[in-house]
């Protein structure tokens, strides 16, 4: 990937390369979309399931290399359960805004609920967490897609500052590329898509 300025720079081209080879080889897609539904029905209270179950459809399929070592099991479920309820404010008025918006300013904020999240669920289930929660705000990543971009992740509780450089990084590509607008759809989950085909698979 090249890079301008240290970071690294997309294409509408290779964001069409990447949607190609993730629809021909990914069939958990289906789990973030139902993942994401589940979300924002827990969210507005029109669903049985509180958020925290909804959030745990995507993290036992998307994030399944954690659970190897640690059992989902109920005081597991608890904890993701306060997390979310200490940071409830937080998230949904980031759940309003887009990447775009992010600026200095909200880096000691989103520092603060990313450590939180990492303590739980490691560093990757917390960028898949947070995603879900306000899923055009934080961005997904995973340790191959971290240090694809120069950013190899730490041991867990020691990442936040890098996931905000990420976030710079991603911001200043969702820019590049025009939005939502000129991509048709969630620009983050579209970026994701190129990494994780670019990084994770290495498919193109």
């Amino acid at each position: 990937m090249a890079k301008k300025n240290g970071r690294p720079t997309l294409s509408v081209e290779k964001i069409q390369a990447g949607r190609q080879a993730f629809e021909i080889h990914e069939p958990r897609d289906l789990f973030y979309r139902a993942a994401t539904e589940l979300v924002t029905l827990a969210l507005e209270g029109k669903v049985s399931l509180s958020v925290a179950e909804a959030l745990a459809v995507l993290l036992q399929t998307w994030n399944k290399m954690f659970y190897q070592y640690k059992k989902f099991d109920g005081q597991h479920f608890s904890e993701i359960e306060q997390l979310i309820a200490d940071n409830y404010a937080v998230l949904l008025a980031f759940r309003k805004r887009s990447i775009e918006t992010f600026s200095p300013d909200d880096r000691p904020d989103v520092s603060r609920v990313f450590r939180a999240f990492e303590e739980v669920l490691g560093p990757v289930g917390a960028a898949k967490s947070l995603h879900l929660l306000a899923p055009r705000f934080f961005p997904l990543w995973d340790r191959a897609i971290a240090q694809g971009y120069g950013l190899t992740l730490k041991e867990t509780g020691r990442n936040a500052d890098r996931y905000c450089r990420f976030m710079e990084i991603v911001k200043a590509q969702v820019e590049s590329l025009g939005g939502e607008q000129a991509l048709g759809r969630n620009p983050l989950k579209t970026i994701d898509e190129y990494n994780y085909c670019k990084f994770t698979k290495r498919w193109i």
